[in-house]
């Protein structure tokens, strides 16, 4: 379990000695996008409902439905935020990103935002047009403006993007540095914990690809360690991705790409029976399966609106 949501939940008290818990079909249903993973070249077995296990605790939750995101199912909505304070040696890597904007099937809705201030400016809305989505980048400023939180930015994205029925999930292009002032701890970030409660929330996944920022002063090891510490706690909490190489500019975005577009093939939707508290909030879930040489990537936790 993430820092984060280790924050956010209280801790369950453990039952011994007591039979299996037998999964309540009744409370609120939730749903979150989860990835079946397998060693590079392996072949994906079918994986059925009965093959997944989801426990709330020691409490098992009743799996209430398990689709491919394919067919009728594969709607997408995916967003990418590229961080303004980037070097300009980005410029170089964004042939690869439009390969792979273009890429994308037509069930998925493409979106480009840039992060700064703490905001984002959104350079194209979601479309299916993905030749106008690739058409819509361009080279970073080099500067996070005065109050730069890539962190915040992507917050504020989520609470502007309208819910549908489809994935959401997030390409955040960062050196994850907080240049708001609150960046020399990314354990103890409020502006991360705020990011990740608010894509449980609304259930979206983020991933992140590391990318060096300009300015001198950020180069240190210490921040760009700290930078990638808090994609991680980011991206861990919602079951995304992190990827980078150490703490250099990467030679080719390709690489990554191509294992994003393996997460994006994989995915499935799950919809488990949650029992609901007084009030809404999170509560922690564990998402595996016994199929062997499966492993899953979910949410850590789900957002459980309150008894009605």
């Amino acid at each position: 379990m993430s820092n984060f949501i280790a924050t956010i939940l209280c801790a369950a008290v453990l039952a011994t000695e007591m039979p299996a818990a037998t999964p309540s079909e009744t409370g609120n249903t939730v749903r979150m996008t989860v990835t079946a993973n397998v060693e590079k070249d392996k072949r994906f077995p079918q994986i059925e409902r009965g093959d997944v296990i989801v426990k709330n605790g020691d409490s098992p939750l009743a799996v209430k439905d398990w689709a491919a995101a394919k067919g009728e199912r594969a709607g997408l909505e995916l967003f990418f935020v590229i961080d303004e304070a980037s070097s300009s040696s980005l410029g170089g890597q964004l042939d690869d990103l439009r390969a792979f904007i273009q890429a994308q099937p037509e069930t998925t809705a493409v979106g480009i935002a840039y992060a700064r201030n703490g905001t984002v400016e959104v350079r194209q809305e979601l479309t299916r047009d993905h030749a106008a989505a690739a058409k819509a980048l361009r080279l970073p400023l080099g500067s996070a403006g005065a109050f730069g939180s890539p962190y915040l930015s992507v917050t504020d994205l989520m609470q502007r993007w309208r819910s549908s029925e489809n994935r959401r999930e997030v390409i955040l292009i960062t050196d994850g540095i907080d240049r708001a002032g609150r960046g020399h701890n990314a354990l103890a970030n409020p502006d991360i914990d705020t990011a990740a409660h608010m894509a449980l929330k609304t259930g979206t996944m983020l991933h992140s690809i590391y990318f060096p920022g300009a300015g001198h002063r950020f180069h240190s090891l210490w921040y760009a360690t700290m930078g990638q510490n808090g994609l991680a706690k980011l991206t861990d909490a919602t079951g995304g991705e992190s990827f980078f190489l150490g703490t250099q500019t990467p030679v080719s975005l390709a690489p990554y790409f191509e294992q994003l577009q393996r997460i994006l093939d994989n995915q499935y939707l799950l919809t488990v029976t949650v029992q609901p508290g007084k009030k809404a909030g999170m509560q922690y879930v564990n998402v595996i399966t016994e199929v062997a040489g499966v492993d899953f990537s979910a949410p850590g936790a789900v957002w459980v609106p309150a008894v009605q």
